[in-house]
């Protein structure tokens, strides 16, 4: 049973309505792979107005989560398989301890490592007192996580799946739909790279935005300037 109150719920997920949340994390190998520089860049992020954060690894998240009490989601992408996000009820539960308000975890239709439901994971999470937001590519898997219990949807994965096309920038057709079926918030999460985008995804009926790539990833940003003056 879940030891979330609904007035909990509800107060969390008010702070999020409308707002931005950005997504700190780097890729393994990198420079900035360090808890402490996330730490320090989430808290830069908030400086400028972001009313959430979303984050990846477990040190990662406990340092975020002793130096602010913002709404944090937070995740572990771990292991080789194609479900990498949060992928097992044991991960699910970790990131739970560290004292992030949402875990996110892949709830695509594939198969998760540890053989268990989708719902496995969801009901882990709920019995430590966390929320779930749930990483979709589809309308239907959409439909399924919420139906399983999630508290938010995200459009995370469309285009990173074999069964979804990979669109320009963020997958505004998926939100708009995503938002006319479900109940719950929709988060409008993959690709979206310039504030207009972002507004763009609010009115097309998201909940809230994360904005990662962006904001926090200088060295894409920096590829995204050279490629352009080579080109000239």
């Amino acid at each position: 049973m879940s030891t979330i109150t609904p007035e909990h719920r509800a107060a969390l997920l008010e702070r999020l309505r409308g707002r931005l949340i950005v997504s700190c994390q780097a890729y393994p190998g990198e420079p900035l792979r360090d808890p402490e520089v996330t730490r320090r860049m989430a808290l830069a992020v908030l400086q400028g107005g972001a009313a959430g954060l979303r984050a990846q690894g477990l040190e990662d998240l406990r340092a975020i989560r002793a130096s602010t009490d913002v709404p944090l989601i937070g995740l572990w992408k771990d292991g080789p398989a194609e479900v990498h996000i949060t992928p097992t009820v044991r991960h699910a539960e970790a990131v739970a301890a560290t004292g992030a308000d949402i875990v996110a975890l892949d709830a695509t239709d594939r198969p998760r490592p540890d053989g268990q439901p989708l719902s496995a994971s969801i009901e882990a999470v709920h019995r430590a007192g966390r929320l779930v937001m749930a990483d979709v590519s589809t309308e239907a898997e959409g439909i399924e996580a919420a139906r399983l219990g999630a508290d938010l949807v995200g459009t995370t994965l469309s285009g990173y799946t074999p069964s979804t096309p990979r669109t320009e920038g963020p997958d505004l057709a998926l939100v708009a739909r995503l938002s006319a079926a479900l109940d719950v918030p929709v988060v409008a999460e993959g690709r979206v790279h310039t504030p207009d985008q972002a507004a763009q995804a609010l009115a097309a009926g998201a909940f809230t935005v994360v904005v990662g790539t962006a904001i926090t990833h200088p060295t894409t940003l920096t590829h995204w300037f050279a490629t352009r003056l080579r080109q000239d």
